[in-house]
């Protein structure tokens, strides 16, 4: 192909936004956030959208809130919407795995391609400050005396706050489909609840609860991570208080269906790179978020494996 015909190709695709990532100054990228405003996965997918641009790694970042079935709403207008487009990309995590293993749609995760892990969050078990309960020993003592008098709040069913409480109950001798678990479509209508004493005891990502246990108008009882966490440092872990329970909301980063191995490529090294920004790091830090990038065939086959384990899990809870 001649300099000038070459020349006038690479324009044309690059007005048609067909031109890969890689051969741009920078990207126009469409982000989906499967889920409604305010929570984590707006909060980590409107993060990743300013580290990307303070970065200089794209031009703009364009979001779309679509809320609703654990996020697999948002998923099937993603794979159906963005066959092919090397700009758009999807937040995802451990909680949409847990709604398609309940629901079943037609569209899977799988159908999307993967991209990276970029963080992890464990969970925050909280309780309102005037609660009897003073640790999760107690709560478990409740528990097991009578399962349906402890009424556990958090997300949406099969979200890793309602997967703790079962691999708790399960623990502790409890039968895991006793659980009596109150799901909410979002983290405000959580709190509130929390805060009104309408549930026994509230779990969720610490940023979430952050502003009121501050306040101390939630009380922490345990974390679920293997080490306390550093913006808790006096409440102790789960496993700490004699429960073998560590589990981790990790989110990730996932692009459109039929893009090229160029162009899959390409976004994960945007992605990464914004990982590595100032930008990032401080959001990280306000929200507690530990980093956690995992790419490539090592993201995949954990992605896999997930979905075996939380398999497992929810079918003795009968959530399958």
């Amino acid at each position: 192909m001649r300099r000038d015909a070459f020349l006038k190709s690479m324009l044309a695709m690059a007005a048609a936004g067909t031109l890969p990532l890689s051969a741009r100054a920078g990207a126009n990228l469409k982000m989906m956030i499967p889920a409604n405003p305010g929570g984590g996965w707006d909060t980590t997918g409107r993060a990743l959208g300013k580290a990307l641009l303070d970065a200089k790694l794209a031009d703009s970042v364009q979001y779309e809130n679509k809320g609703g079935a654990a996020g697999v709403i948002g998923l099937a207008q993603f794979v159906n919407a963005s066959k092919g487009d090397p700009n758009a990309l999807m937040i995802t995590g451990a909680v949409m795995l847990g709604g398609i293993i309940t629901g079943k749609p037609v569209i899977s995760l799988e159908k999307a391609t993967p991209i990276a892990r970029i963080t992890s969050e464990f969970n925050v078990f909280v309780v309102p400050a005037d609660s009897p309960f003073k640790t999760m020993k107690d709560v478990v003592a409740q528990m097991q005396k009578d399962p349906a008098s402890v009424k556990w709040g958090g997300g949406s069913r099969g979200s890793t706050e309602h997967i703790c409480a079962c691999m708790l109950a399960t623990k502790t001798g409890v039968d895991p489909k006793k659980v009596n678990y109150v799901a909410f479509r979002g983290g405000g209508e959580a709190t509130a609840a929390i805060l009104g004493g309408n549930v026994s005891v509230g779990g969720s990502g610490y940023s979430e609860f952050a502003e009121y246990i501050t306040a101390g108008k939630m009380r922490p009882i345990g974390v679920t991570s293997e080490k306390r966490l550093p913006d808790l440092p006096n409440v102790p872990t789960l496993k700490e208080q004699g429960f073998d329970v560590v589990l981790g909301n990790w989110r990730a980063v996932y692009a459109a269906p039929d893009i090229t191995p160029q162009q899959r490529d390409a976004l994960t090294d945007l992605v990464v790179k914004a990982t590595k920004s100032k930008s990032w790091t401080e959001s990280l830090e306000k929200n507690g978020w530990t980093p956690s990038v995992l790419t490539g065939k090592a993201f995949a086959d954990f992605v896999d494996n997930e979905f075996s384990s939380l398999r497992g899990i929810m079918h003795l809870a009968g959530m399958v």
